[in-house]
């Protein structure tokens, strides 16, 4: 029991009463969360390793990457500490800033998902100029961009969420510290920051989503003239990996945010906020690397380096 009038932080109530569904969630977040570091590790090192994935393909996939590592590392270890630990508070400051993390993060991975697919459609579309319009400039303004509107977003709704008054409510029936969550245990009314919150989701995800269509549009027709079944097979296959990645992660946010007065029960959300925090980031680098030949064969260059080092080293 904790004396409420004295505790400033939260609690995280998880799945309150259901500890065996709890252990079995905290298995499949650890198994989850362990693919994850490993593979986008493994995305962030290869393109430094091999000379021939220093591209702006690679550039924007790196970033995604340190992005999926990042959101998941900010949530996943506190709720495990949660979940088998029986202290289940959180401090108000390290609430504040998993929160912080979250929506910055989430706006960031969607504006550069969008980058990307600006990105494909200038290699599929204007192969001959590709070189010239994505040069190193375009790409890093562009990542600084999207980390410029994450944190400004973040800025809006965050301090917003953080300062509703809750009447000394500090169970926070989800595993982390989700926006959504925090305007639940509101005393106040909350009309004006769901309005708020529904139109900043609506502006920030959707434009993108619109670049995203738009682009695959133009690449869908390009990939139709395209002559050869070989030539067709590869632009697909560089494209097919973002079109998956790009459906689960925008399928998730319009499901969770983007349905004004039809949004998902408690515990579905809780379910779908460990979804998008550690399934998607384990299966991002698990899409790309499986569908991807130039990826693989940075890994199988790496392994056979790695022999050949050693067996020198031997004799």
């Amino acid at each position: 029991m904790i004396n409420d009038s004295y505790f400033g932080g939260f609690i995280l109530l998880g799945f309150p009463g259901q500890p065996q569904l709890e252990m079995i969630i905290s298995g499949v977040v650890f198994f989850f969360y362990t693919i994850a570091l490993i593979g986008n590790s493994a995305i962030i090192l290869l393109p430094l390793l091999d000379e021939r994935l220093q591209v702006p393909m690679y550039f924007f996939l790196r970033n995604l990457a340190i992005l999926d590592l990042c959101y998941t590392t900010n949530i996943v270890p506190q709720m495990l500490v949660n979940i088998w630990g029986k202290d289940k508070k959180i401090s108000f400051s390290g609430c504040a800033f998993q929160l912080f993390i979250d929506v910055t993060l989430c706006t960031v991975e969607c504006m550069l998902l969008a980058v990307m697919s600006y990105d494909r459609y200038n290699a599929v579309c204007k192969p001959l100029h590709y070189v010239t319009i994505m040069n190193p400039q375009l790409c890093q303004g562009l990542v600084t961009m999207t980390w410029i509107i994450g944190i400004i977003n973040c800025m809006i709704l965050s301090p917003y969420a953080m300062s509703l008054p809750r009447c000394e409510n500090h169970h926070l029936d989800h595993y982390f510290c989700e926006i959504s969550a925090m305007v639940k245990i509101a005393c106040a009314d909350t009309t004006v920051m769901e309005e708020i919150l529904f139109a900043l989701c609506f502006f920030i995800f959707l434009p993108p989503l619109l670049l995203i269509l738009v682009s695959y549009s133009f690449i869908a027709v390009a990939v139709l003239k395209i002559k050869s079944s070989a030539g067709r097979q590869k632009a697909f296959g560089t494209c097919s990996s973002h079109l998956i990645v790009v459906s689960i992660f925008y399928g998730t946010v319009i499901y969770m945010y983007l349905q004004p007065g039809n949004s998902p029960s408690q515990d579905e959300g809780k379910l779908l906020s460990i979804f998008y925090s550690t399934v998607t980031p384990s299966l991002n680098p698990l899409i790309y690397t499986l569908r991807n030949k130039e990826l693989k064969g940075a890994m199988k260059r790496l392994v056979r380096k790695e022999k050949l080092s050693g067996e020198t080293i031997g004799h």
